[in-house]
């Protein structure tokens, strides 16, 4: 279980990576890509909270993605879903 865990920090990572891109102008709907990357990697990561016993990578994964999720919500509100 500790590779799951390293797998969900990666994913949480790259998630993160595209939402840092997706924050520079004209590439704001790259977030339509990005959201859904990362609410799959939120839930892969609580379901490896809940079932490994080495949490801590998990959790670190699970908190990028719902920092990717939330701040590249606020992108596509702010660009009107384009910019």
């Amino acid at each position: 279980m500790g590779l799951l865990s390293i797998f969900s920090l990666v994913w949480g990572i790259l998630a993160i990576i595209g939402m840092a891109v997706s924050i520079i102008p004209c590439f704001g709907s790259l977030n339509y890509l990005n959201i859904p990357f990362a609410v799959f990697g939120l839930i892969f990561s609580i379901l490896v909270i809940v079932l490994s016993s080495k949490k801590e990578l998990a959790i670190a994964g699970c908190l990028l993605c719902a920092v990717a999720i939330l701040i590249g919500a606020i992108r596509l509100v702010i660009g009107f879903g384009v910019f």
